[in-house]
């Protein structure tokens, strides 16, 4: 064998063990890959007219509801397939409104009852992770059944959310006859980072959240978004 041909072989044999190497972390990084379904909402119109949103700035949208439905994956090394978590915040001003920050804000954390003490850690750091600044301060706990419901298909925009007996949510498609100026568009984007997100309209929409003396309940306005996340473990973990 010559030098040349030995050279050859050993380029060869470096190439398939990094491309051994470059397939086992991709293969580890979406082993570690969080998925699932998401919903929010605010006591606000995120699908509104300019001249509509802005005059409920500084007056409206500063309690907000974040519910993520765990499919798949892990966060700190503890497995959450099928458990859920609820973030209610309450804000010092409109979330979204560019001229003035919501911050400081008072949040309520509602875990999933299935969920052990290790997963509720857990949960709170992907919760935290997931809505930065806006969960600051976690100022509650609780402990509650909870049931993020696409009714098989998270397209049609008819889902339910139900947190125990302190959040509950409904909704629908928007309709031509929920406009309220034929001028509508969305105003403000979602409160998280989202693989894929669309607008939908609350039928119905409570939350008792005593602590800051909340308790919310409306009926028809276009302030949902409903969609599908994807993390990572890396970004989620408390290391």
């Amino acid at each position: 064998m010559t030098d040349q041909t030995e050279g050859a072989i050993n380029a060869m044999k470096k190439f398939a063990l990094a491309a051994v190497a470059a397939a086992l972390t991709l293969t580890a990084s979406l082993s570690a890959e969080i998925r699932g379904k998401y919903l929010e909402t605010r006591n606000a119109e995120i699908y509104a007219s300019h001249c509509f949103a802005n005059s409920e700035a500084g007056i409206k949208g500063d309690l907000a509801v974040m519910a993520w439905s765990i499919e798949s994956g892990e966060a700190a090394g503890v497995d959450l397939q099928g458990l859920s978590v609820v973030a209610v915040v309450k804000a010092s001003s409109t979330i979204g409104n560019p001229f003035l920050s919501p911050l400081p804000t008072k949040t309520m954390l509602i875990f999933d009852e299935k969920a052990t003490p290790e997963q509720r850690v857990a949960l709170e750091a992907f919760a935290r992770r997931s809505a930065g600044e806006l969960i600051s301060e976690v100022v509650k706990t609780e402990i509650a059944p909870i049931s993020l419901d696409a009714h098989g298909n998270l397209h049609a925009k008819q889902a339910t959310l139900v947190a125990g007996d302190l959040v509950k949510v409904s909704t629908r498609a928007i309709e031509a006859s929920d406009s309220l100026c034929h001028m509508d568009n969305i105003y403000y984007q979602p409160m998280v980072e989202l693989e894929h997100a669309m607008a939908a309209h609350a039928l119905q929409q409570s939350v008792k959240y005593d602590s800051v003396g909340v308790n919310m309940n409306e009926y028809r306005r276009s302030s949902v978004y409903l969609g599908a996340f994807a993390a990572h473990d890396k970004a989620v973990s408390d290391d």
